[in-house]
């Protein structure tokens, strides 16, 4: 067996009841699928921080501990928008996967990483991602790659649309006793494609937050 994204897809599957207002599909076929992904959601204020003192230098400045273990990568194969604040949110979209794995690599939903970068339904989602590995007994190694962004904003500038693919073909689960890593063959499983809600934080110029996650599995326009 390959530990791809069982968070990110198998385990979203047996977890939809709870995640009905973070996620959605294709088959949603009503005008809303026009709107904005959450564009009247607001930001909360992180419930935790760290100290910037001893952050490793590819942490943000002046925030929290992002570094991930030295076999998981993530990588972020995308352009920088032209537009600030489009710019601004992907930047912290990508921050929210990077605390996301944090999270994993350290058993912990309470990373302040993970606090600091989602709000509402989106740290519920990575709430749930993080305990799923756990329960598994995983954790993951390999790479993750992005692709395919993106962006839209909402009318009032709070709210920003991160649109991307994910290929997970070469990124696996490893099981935390044994070791060893497990895999299965590439299959259209290993694609994703991802909507997250970024909503600009009201007290900070310099931080966005996921306040929903939409997710499409076996995502056929990702191959």
């Amino acid at each position: 067996m390959k530990r791809r994204s069982l968070p990110v897809a198998a385990a979203l599957t047996a977890t939809a009841a709870l995640l009905l207002t973070a996620c959605g599909s294709d088959d949603d076929k009503s005008g809303d699928n026009d709107k904005i992904a959450g564009a009247g959601q607001a930001a909360e204020t992180p419930k935790e921080s760290a100290s910037a003192s001893g952050a490793p230098a590819e942490d943000k400045p002046g925030g929290v501990h992002l570094s991930l273990p030295s076999d998981m990568d993530l990588v972020f194969d995308w352009e920088k928008p032209k537009d600030k604040n489009e710019a601004a949110a992907m930047e912290d979209a990508a921050n929210y996967l990077r605390a996301l794995y944090r999270g994993v690599a350290k058993r912990s939903t309470k990373e302040a990483a993970v606090t600091t970068y989602s709000t509402g339904d989106g740290l519920h989602y990575a709430q749930v991602q993080i305990n799923e590995w756990i329960k598994g007994g995983w954790t993951a190694t390999g790479t993750l790659r992005h692709y395919d962004a993106t962006t839209r904003s909402a009318p009032n500038g709070k709210s920003v649309e991160v649109a991307f693919c994910a290929d997970s073909g070469k990124f696996y689960g490893r099981e935390i006793k044994t070791n060893k890593v497990l895999k299965t063959q590439p299959s259209i499983a290993d694609y994703d494609y991802f909507k997250i809600a970024m909503a600009k934080f009201p007290t900070r110029t310099d931080l966005w937050q996921a306040s929903k996650v939409f997710v499409e599995t076996k995502a056929e326009k990702c191959r």
